[in-house]
């Protein structure tokens, strides 16, 4: 079996094609970011036209230039994707969301499974949170991402043979605006455990930390408020964000500043070290597909604290894993990091049980395994 894997950008997927390299069925990795995981040169293909003239856009300009930058130069991704000549003998088709009518065109003339990998839940559910929040938070605000994509989506997951699901929210936002339930596949994201290793010790002072970036659809507003209830139970508690702002917290942004110690980049492996020193990870998404730093913070040996919205149910089980908490609700999310930071022995069991739940098997190689399982499963059908 061999298996083209395109999008534009990066996302996860060098993670993904070096599993699928390690099996002998990589047929190629064409993106436009560069080539992070050692696949091979022969099996590799870059968009330079794309990734050359956003470059700038990336290292000099505010993000909400570069995403309308990202989409208004799209055109280049797909001259340059049409362009490109097919390796012979592909069985299976596999692109992110958004970045798979063009390879889907491609793989129904010759036959290919086309899987659709999503990132986000159902577009219908992808906007409609997100703008929510922004309607609340940031009145006048609206999603970046132009209307012309969101359709896009809809259209490949119609067209899809088998539609990849990071988490259970995915596969219910998917089954909820009609797509077959049979064609869902649920599977969490991979880790890196050679960089994220399990902690040794529960902190004696609470330390929470949450990654990613600022805004309205992961849920900030109201993890700040929750840590203003946290605060009045512990004193020295202390908040930890890493990411950048987006644009749609700007009215949010100058209430909470300085009630958190601030991140706006860490490379993988000072995420890791942090990661280690801190009581819990929380995650109060109210729109995600599954937050690849869950899985980082599983193998840190960390309690989550996240909602359904987040992923975390996936792989987080209430009460053992962790605690799952309704979105939008900071009194609960609050009442969870109390919890957890009152009590270090069930800190530590918590944390245990999320390392074996979310990370002792589940590498990047495991990812790809069940991938690879789940192809073979739908071509023999």
């Amino acid at each position: 079996m061999q298996v083209l894997l395109t999008s534009c950008g990066g996302w996860y997927l060098p993670h993904t094609a070096k599993g699928f390299q390690n099996r002998n069925s990589l047929a190629g990795l064409w993106i436009s970011n560069k080539n992070s995981t050692g696949v091979s040169f022969q099996k590799f293909r870059r968009c330079w036209p794309f990734h050359t003239v956003m470059k700038p856009f990336f290292h000099f300009l505010p993000q909400v230039w570069t995403e309308h930058a990202f989409y208004a130069l799209f055109p280049l991704w797909k001259m340059w994707l049409k362009a490109q000549c097919w390796p012979t003998g592909v069985d299976v088709v596999h692109a992110v969301m958004g970045y798979a009518s063009e390879p889907f065109d491609v793989a129904e003339k010759i036959g290919a499974l086309k899987v659709i990998d999503c990132q986000n839940s159902h577009p219908t559910s992808y906007y409609g949170y997100w703008q929510r929040e922004c309607d609340l938070w940031c009145p006048g605000e609206k999603v970046p991402i132009p209307q012309w994509m969101f359709a896009r989506m809809n259209r490949e997951l119609e067209r899809a043979d088998l539609v990849l699901c990071p988490s259970t929210f995915v596969r219910d936002t998917m089954v909820q605006n009609g797509i077959p339930p049979e064609k869902c596949f649920v599977t969490p994201f991979g880790v890196d455990t050679s960089i994220f290793k399990p902690r040794t010790s529960v902190p004696v002072v609470p330390r929470f930390v949450s990654v990613g970036t600022i805004c309205v659809r992961k849920g900030h507003q109201y993890l700040f408020r929750a840590f203003e209830l946290v605060k009045q139970k512990f004193p020295d508690a202390e908040l930890i964000c890493a990411g950048n702002y987006k644009s749609d917290f700007q009215r949010e942004q100058k209430r909470w500043a300085g009630t958190f110690t601030h991140y706006p980049h860490l490379s993988h492996s000072d995420l890791a070290k942090l990661l280690q020193t801190c009581s819990a990870f929380v995650l109060a998404s109210v729109e995600e597909g599954f937050a690849r730093v869950i899985a980082e913070a599983a193998a840190a040996g960390l309690p989550i604290i996240g909602t359904h919205e987040s992923g975390a149910s996936t792989i987080i089980s209430g009460g053992i894993e962790g605690f799952i908490v309704p979105s939008r609700h900071h009194e609960k999310l609050a009442d969870a990091m109390i919890r957890i930071a009152a009590d270090p022995e069930l800190n530590r069991k918590m944390g245990d049980a999320s390392y074996q739940k979310g990370a002792a098997q589940n590498t990047w190689q495991d990812y790809s395994d069940r991938l690879l399982g789940e192809y073979q499963k739908r071509l023999s059908r």
